[in-house]
């Protein structure tokens, strides 16, 4: 017995075109022929290649379709933009050199010569415009010495040197500063001489100049200059720290101090690491507890500050400073807990 197909439309519509294809060839092909002179958008022909007899050629019509498309998208045809010569082309990436912590990008005007770059005690003759008179470095040709002298106190003097450390010599450089509307500096590295990296130092020529920095970094903060001061102490601390076990023990020292500007500056969570730092070497360091104390109020961590300062007064009970601030951290926190208490009234009051 034989059986009926189970989908006889579908079988209809199968064979329906290669019957049309057999009927009128010639007017398939002329269907075809139409289709590929007729324009079309460029999307749809790189993405709906058009049907050709010959694959090779249908190959090289949607190679040059995405050519095309490419173009479009990047902005580069004479038609839209004019030609290339119009055009301003940005610097080579190998002469942006942005610095590490944002201070400044460097952007190189004139290539020196050389590979060479000054290191901690060279002495640079310096040519630069654009800066302040305050900078103390001016048009006429300035002699500096990395890694020595008050020069690199201030702000400018700490940009200027870690931009030297970066030139050749023969180079010119334009820095450019953050900020709105702030004028380009422009720097000349005419020459320098030979200086030495800092693991090149013998031990006890660390320790000399890190007792520079240290009496240079106390003369600053007592004349209230805390940023400044600040600057000196970690340059010392960062020699300090080179030095092989069990290295210097005025490091506490220099941790307690820089604790003590960041305090000054608004920087209370750098001021309790550094104080963390100190009282892990000796845990009853009172300044140290006592700075922490302060930085921990000032985090809003009370518990922590009203122990440290608890710590201050066992060690030391007549000790008014502690004494004002263990008050004034009790009063805030009397003050939380009542709006606290407000709080849970309001919510389920």
């Amino acid at each position: 017995m034989e059986t009926s197909p189970a989908n006889p439309v579908e079988e209809r519509n199968t064979a329906q075109p290669q019957q049309q294809w057999e009927k009128n060839p010639q007017e398939k092909l002329d269907l075809t022929t139409q289709t590929r002179q007729q324009p079309q958008d460029l999307s749809t022909e790189i993405l709906e290649p058009t049907v050709s007899s010959d694959p090779a050629s249908q190959a090289l019509e949607t190679s040059q379709g995405t050519k095309n498309l490419v173009l479009g998208l990047e902005g580069d045809s004479d038609e839209s933009h004019g030609s290339s010569s119009e055009m301003l082309e940005p610097p080579p990436a190998s002469d942006l050199w942005p610095c590490p912590d944002g201070s400044f990008v460097k952007k190189i005007l004139v290539r020196g010569h050389g590979l060479d770059k000054p290191k901690l005690g060279s002495l640079c003759r310096v040519l630069a415009s654009g800066l302040p008179i305050e900078s103390g470095v001016t048009g006429d040709c300035t002699e500096l010495t990395v890694g020595i002298g008050p020069w690199r106190d201030d702000t400018w003097g700490e940009l200027i040197e870690k931009c030297l450390e970066t030139m050749c010599q023969g180079e010119e450089a334009e820095l450019q500063l953050p900020g709105p509307s702030r004028p380009p500096v422009r720097l000349t590295l005419a020459s320098f001489t030979p200086g030495r990296d800092s693991w090149e130092l013998e031990a006890s020529e660390k320790e000399a100049l890190a007792k520079e920095e240290h009496a240079r970094g106390t003369e600053l903060f007592r004349a209230g200059n805390p940023e400044r001061a600040a600057r000196c102490y970690g340059r010392a601390l960062r020699l300090l720290l080179t030095l092989p076990p069990p290295g210097s023990p005025e490091r506490t020292v220099l941790r307690a101090n820089l604790a003590a500007c960041q305090l000054l500056l608004g920087l209370p969570h750098l001021a309790a690491q550094n104080c963390d730092r100190v009282l892990e070497q000796e845990p009853e360091h009172l300044k140290a507890l006592y700075r922490r104390g302060v930085a921990q109020a000032a985090l809003g961590n009370l518990d922590k500050a009203t122990a440290d300062f608890k710590k201050v007064l066992a060690l030391d009970p007549k000790n008014r400073a502690a004494q004002e601030e263990l008050g004034k951290v009790i009063i805030q926190g009397k003050k939380q807990d009542a709006r606290l208490a407000q709080g849970l009234r309001k919510m389920f009051g």
